[in-house]
């Protein structure tokens, strides 16, 4: 079964709100990441997306929570 007939994909990039709802965090904490160099985003003409590799880069380098 070809994987782009899956009425349910992955999408290949976020807008900032869908990444915001996939991370569980506000705009100004994804626009702070942004700042600090630790989430990667491009700029489509005045919209800004997240790559789903940068995203999920950027959440395996959160740090583990400790017991």
């Amino acid at each position: 079964m070809d994987s782009n007939t899956n009425s349910k994909t992955t999408p290949g990039a976020f807008s900032v709100n869908d990444f915001c709802r996939w991370a569980g965090i506000g705009r100004t904490a994804a626009y702070a990441e942004m700042k600090a160099g630790r989430l990667i985003a491009r700029k489509f003409g005045r919209r800004t997306f997240i790559p789903m590799v940068e995203a999920e880069r950027w959440l395996n380098a959160l740090p583990a929570q400790r017991a």
